[in-house]
């Protein structure tokens, strides 16, 4: 994966000198639209090798929430803005960092909070051979997961006892059959909105 590698940091590189004005306009709206708390989210995530790192994101909920790791959309706890942030995956740009430093990757499985990733046993413990990824497999296959979870009587359980074991299958399968040329596709299906067959499904 030594080309993946490579064009993880060149493309972070690129990706942050390229788009700094949209930072600073985000940063800007959530100063003036959320008052009263950081710009920038912090939260420890589980990486590669089961090691911690603090992933970036630009905060999209009310401070003081205390609500579950599991996100619904239609939450009192995500604001109007940050509702349109997540919508547009503007919410994650600051990650662009963490591939930059080699904590994350373009594509890869999305990185868990702990409670998750070092629950996994057997051969699911596979997937953390991976860096997290920005997007990936399970991210496309799932990138209406809040809105599918706000359709069901009870979220947290639906997430713990369907979407996160698919979720484990689909990278596991990455993992095994992993494509440069793929990956590649994958980024361009996450920015335009679209669908790729792959592992014999739609995602």
């Amino acid at each position: 994966m030594t080309l993946k590698f490579i064009f993880d940091r060149l493309m972070a590189f690129i990706g942050l000198f390229l788009l700094w004005p949209v930072l600073v306009v985000v940063a800007i709206l959530i100063r003036i639209k959320m008052p009263g708390g950081p710009v920038i989210f912090r939260q420890k995530r589980v990486g590669r090798d089961g090691k911690l790192f603090t992933m970036y994101k630009f905060r999209s909920m009310t401070m003081g929430h205390g609500g579950s790791s599991v996100s619904v959309a239609g939450e009192n706890r995500i604001t109007p803005l940050g509702a349109k942030l997540r919508k547009y995956k503007l919410d994650e740009l600051p990650e662009l960092w963490n591939v930059l430093i080699g904590d994350m990757s373009f594509v890869g499985p999305r990185p868990d909070v702990p409670g998750y990733a070092d629950q996994l046993t057997g051969d699911d413990r596979e997937v953390l051979k991976l860096r997290p990824g920005i997007t990936g497999p399970a991210s496309l296959k799932y990138r209406n997961e809040e809105e599918l979870l706000a359709k069901q009587s009870d979220p947290q359980r639906y997430n713990d006892e369907v979407i996160f074991p698919d979720k484990v299958r689909i990278n596991r399968y990455y993992l095994h059959n992993y494509s440069f040329l793929k990956d590649i596709k994958m980024i361009f299906c996450t920015v335009l909105g679209n669908r790729m067959e792959y592992g014999g499904e739609i995602i």
